[in-house]
């Protein structure tokens, strides 16, 4: 079983995509005393209850800005701060609120376009904003590059295409076929820089992943880990990971906005080498539940159709087609300040959230990752599998990680 970007995209891991700092690493911002922005910004946020919208909001109300949302106020939030909501609906091309205060002669010195998914969301907001904003920053993915398969390539790789008029796709029309989101993203950062030119910022992030991410994408490795017993692992732990948090990433958004900078961006961490072993003993260190890692071989996993990122959340194989997905550079953003929470806070946060969720939703099965019953069956498959003696063929069994 061979694993593409077809299949990372069958298992609509990356359709809302839209870091480990220990010792020595720069923290986030936020871990200390928010400090005043010396420039004070007018901020237009297109979302601002998702996942990343929230921390864009409450940073940049900490650090003195004026903020306004337009969403369709379907998840109402309280703010520590005052902040103007427009209601309208991009689906339908509803910008009438936003529009009746462009023609008051409103403008805002940057507009965050967080949930841009396809490409007649930016054209129809342009259509209302251009002249009116001054900067355009929409967030991405790493899936629209054209291939992940080199590793350490840098924002100036080329990305896909899109077969057909991208602007006649609807989020509906993308939601009944993932396969098109990266062509999909591609066309969307095309279409903001057709409209805002040099006025715009691309980020494009990997998974994105910490308190409130409803897709379970990371989450199924904090709360696996903490019910204990023996757990399947993918690969021999050695397979590169990079994740980005949330709060991280909505945050420096904004210092990004306070800097002026446009430009892409590949954002995510940590801002050093991070593979799955470092990863899930990291979070096993932050229980006491004693989870028993199992490391299983890539091939056997294939042979199982055990699928990378969706029954073994946030894992790719290190080798392929997606080989990378998680090795690309993130320089360009770190030297742009990019900054990241330790893995501890990601995961007590993350498990946090989880915990304060309504009942029916803590007790429900997880939305990503092996379900229990086929994760005991694999691990037995594996444990019985056929180990032929030192005096049949001399080989021995594949090594299991101790660390």
């Amino acid at each position: 079983m061979s694993i593409d970007r077809r299949d990372v995209l069958k298992f609509g891991a990356l359709a809302a995509a839209v870091g480990l700092a220990g010792a020595g690493r720069a923290q986030s911002p936020s871990q200390g005393a928010t400090r005043d922005a010396t420039r004070k910004l007018s901020i237009l946020i297109l979302g601002g209850t998702g996942l990343t919208g929230p921390h864009q909001v409450a940073y940049a109300l900490s650090r003195g800005h004026k903020v306004t949302i337009f969403n369709r106020g379907r998840r109402q939030r309280e703010w520590p701060g005052t902040v103007e909501q427009l209601l309208g609906d991009r689906n339908v091309n509803d910008y009438r609120s936003l529009a009746a205060e462009v023609a008051k002669g409103r403008r805002w010195d940057i507009c965050i376009d967080n949930p841009s998914s396809v490409p007649h969301w930016i054209r129809d907001a342009a259509a209302v904003l251009k002249g009116h904003v001054g900067g355009y920053m929409m967030v991405s993915s790493l899936s629209a590059y054209a291939d992940n398969a080199t590793p350490g390539d840098d924002e100036n790789a080329a990305l896909a295409s899109f077969a057909g008029d991208p602007l006649q796709e609807t989020m509906a029309s993308l939601r009944a076929d993932m396969s098109k989101f990266s062509g999909l993203k591609a066309a969307t950062e095309a279409e903001t820089l057709k409209h805002f030119g040099a006025l715009a910022t691309i980020i494009r992030p990997g998974l994105i992943v910490g308190p409130g991410d409803e897709t379970d994408r990371f989450t199924y490795w904090p709360m696996r880990l903490a019910k204990g017993g023996d757990v399947l692992c993918p690969g021999d732990g050695r397979d590169p990971v990079r994740y980005i948090d949330s709060r991280d990433l909505g945050e420096w958004m904004i210092r990004l906005a306070e800097a002026g900078k446009t430009g892409a961006f590949n954002a995510f961490g940590p801002d050093e080498a991070l593979d799955m072993a470092g990863l899930l003993y990291g979070i096993r260190a932050s229980t006491t539940a004693g989870a028993r890692l199992h490391w299983v071989p890539t091939d056997f996993l294939m042979a199982q159709n055990v699928s990378p990122w969706g029954d073994m959340p946030v894992w790719m194989p290190g080798q392929g087609e997606m080989a990378g997905f998680h090795t690309r550079s993130n320089a360009k953003a770190v030297a742009a300040q990019l900054t990241f929470r330790s893995l501890a806070d990601t995961v007590g946060a993350t498990r946090a959230w989880f915990a304060a969720q309504p009942e029916e939703r803590r007790n429900a099965p997880l939305r990503a990752g092996i379900k229990p019953e086929r994760e005991a069956e694999v691990l037995a498959a594996w444990k019985a599998r056929a180990v032929p003696g030192p005096a049949e063929s001399g080989k021995k069994a594949p090594a299991t990680p101790t660390r």
